[in-house]
């Protein structure tokens, strides 16, 4: 029992001891520490645990005088024994079972632990003696609701209690139009976005569970659903496409201003991410600035006008650090009290030299690796694997301060949300600890963890059709193969993918359809788990008809593609229709219309022949 364990993320030290530890009903656990109030929910969670799993009760207490053979579990908070912050202590021995911290957050991951314990073991548990604290002291995921999908509260409080199981302790939201500013209603009119109230009560819900949720606002870059609007034309750039803001019309810095006094009153948090990467500095009005000053310069400058309206405020500013990486001469320029988010999603990324590069300035910094499951419909796992390893190992190297998780929404937002619970899985376990989680075996973990299937039948799943990217035989940068056919026109496939051949595709189709073979093996004790699987369904559905639609593009013979348009157009209308119906399971419905506008594109392709009205 003790070897089968799998914990999620693997500790730092652990030694298995003789024995085992039966949990009986009717003890009592003993909560040490001054403000043993402010723990109960943990306690709680614990105790729900236990009576699930193990079928007996224990009541909380708070006395040391409480006579140490009815205690089953003592929590106590003790900084001089376990000096790690965030770090606990967790001893199991037939006598019962103890734990030490070094704060608050370290008894939360000792109850995090023990509850992946009682999980597996029920009533009879491994003796063993577990000393754990992280490598980074931030820990972060953060989810793109800027484009088109905005999660129910109810999918994000599920992914909040996932990620704060397996001691994830930051969670942002990437917003670009998606806050409902009371100012500007006609910016987020069709984005079912965030209101005040629900993001009070996330707020509230994340810190229970010591998880700190950090305002997020895009403030430079990324502006285009903003500029399509008259109001807020005039700020722009006016580069094509029309996404930044003009650094140097002094009525951009009013205007993000006035959203982030909107915004972040909703936030307990005292860090904000204002964005500002991928911009188009000097592409259009601020040209001749940039011609006179140097575009990083007139990047930074703008960069450091919001830092004062930041800052005014009483906030930390994070930012992401591409722009300013291109202009390393200036990174000294940069104020000591921001924090540089160093992004990057290629497994070869180079978070080593950029990550020294902050370092050698002084600029506090997160390495920021990404899920890599957008733009690829089921993800690209071992690209993911290795770009989230690489940027724990290098961002330990060069002493960062946090590691953020990232999962975009690129194009439409296509992925459906568990296509990222394994990488989210490996970021938890690599930015806990690196050394002790590098060799996890991230299909079984996710399938015990992220999954709650013990048979790891889902977690393969994932994991393999996370692969199908590589059966095509031709990598694309921050996207897959199958996922740009569905993207791209049907008459550019051919010429934009010379090298794709029709072998490649019927690898894919082959690789797809060994993926999926696990899936009805699956044993998922989750309340989603139908959900689960119609999502994988629909994925790998998207996948094989991307590979059907890439052998379109390369037979142009009428008489033999007639046919085959004609599927392609019912599989496609067949899949759009199930698309809206998985999207509102977890999503709002704000959205839904500009994504699915995504998928008619390419049904579009289909409809030249005279059957294109056909009833369906």
């Amino acid at each position: 029992m003790a070897n089968a364990l799998l914990l999620l993320p693997t500790p730092r030290q652990q030694k298995l001891l003789n024995g085992l530890c039966t949990v009986a009903d009717g003890r009592l656990i003993l909560l040490d520490a001054p403000r043993s109030h402010g723990l109960l929910f943990v306690v709680q969670r614990l105790q729900q645990t236990i009576k699930q799993r193990a079928g007996v009760t224990w009541e909380l207490v708070a006395s040391r005088a409480t006579p140490a053979d009815l205690l089953a579990l003592t929590l106590r908070l003790a900084p001089r024994q376990m000096r790690n912050a965030q770090g606990y202590r967790l001893t199991i021995s037939p006598a019962g079972v103890e734990v030490v911290a070094h704060d608050e957050p370290g008894i939360f991951y000792a109850v995090c632990t023990l509850i992946q314990i009682v999980e597996q073991c029920g009533r009879e548990l491994p003796c063993l003696s577990i000393a754990d604290w992280p490598d980074f002291p931030a820990r972060g995921v953060m989810l793109d609701i800027g484009r088109d999908k905005v999660p129910t509260m109810a999918t994000l409080f599920s992914l909040v209690d996932m990620l704060a199981g397996w001691k994830i302790n930051q969670l942002q939201l990437y917003t670009e139009n998606t806050f409902a500013y009371r100012q500007h209603p006609e910016a987020w009119a069709l984005a079912s976005p965030m209101t005040g109230q629900q993001t009070i009560e996330l707020d509230a819900y994340c810190r229970q569970r010591y998880v700190e949720l950090v305002p997020n606002q895009n403030s430079f870059g990324h502006m285009e659903r903003w500029l399509i609007h008259p109001r807020y034309a005039p700020l722009s750039e006016g580069a094509e496409p029309n996404m930044t803001l003009c650094a140097t019309d002094p009525a951009s810095l009013t205007f993000v201003a006035s959203l982030f006094d909107e915004l972040l009153p909703h936030f307990s948090s005292r860090l904000f991410n204002v964005g500002c990467d991928e911009t188009q500095v000097g592409e259009g009005r601020s040209k001749a600035a940039c011609e006179q000053r140097g575009a990083g310069r007139v990047y930074l400058d703008f960069l450091l006008g919001i830092y004062r309206e930041v800052k005014a405020r009483g906030y930390t500013m994070q930012f992401w650090g591409d722009i300013i990486m291109k202009h390393p001469e200036l990174i000294p320029d940069l104020p000591k009290d921001t924090i540089a988010l160093e992004w990057g999603y290629d497994a070869n990324h180079p978070f080593a030299e950029h990550g020294a590069k902050f370092a050698a300035s002084g600029i506090p910094f997160y390495t920021c690796p990404g899920t890599s499951s957008w733009n690829s419909v089921a993800g690209r796992t071992d690209n993911a694997l290795a770009n989230l390893l690489s940027a724990a190992e290098n961002g330990i190297k060069n002493g960062a301060i946090g590691y953020l998780n990232t999962d975009w929404g690129d194009r439409g937002h296509w992925q459906v949300l568990p296509a990222s619970f394994l990488p989210f899985a490996a970021g938890a376990a690599y930015s806990w600890c690196a050394e002790s989680n590098r060799a996890l075996d991230m299909a079984q973990a996710a399938g015990v963890h992220a999954f709650g299937d013990a048979t790891g039948a889902m977690g393969r799943v994932a994991y393999d059709l996370g692969n199908v990217y590589k059966a095509v035989g031709r990598e694309l940068h921050n996207t897959s193969v199958l996922a740009r056919i569905l993207q791209m026109p049907l008459a550019d496939i051919a010429k934009k993918l010379p090298t794709v051949q029709p072998d490649d595709y019927q690898r894919a189709f082959e690789s797809i359809d060994q993926a999926m073979s696990l899936l009805d093996s699956a044993q998922m004790q989750r309340p989603d788990a139908a959900l689960i699987e119609d999502e994988y369904r629909l994925a790998a559905r998207l996948l094989r008809h991307a590979c059907r639609r890439g052998l379109l593009a390369l037979d142009s013979s009428p008489a033999t593609t007639t046919g085959l348009r004609r599927e392609l157009d019912l599989d496609m209308f067949g899949i759009i229709q199930e698309y809206a119906r998985i999207w509102l399971e977890r999503n709002r419905a704000g959205g839904l219309g500009d994504s699915v506008r995504r998928l008619e594109r390419a049904r579009l392709d289909y409809q030249w022949y005279p059957f294109a009205n056909y009833p369906c």
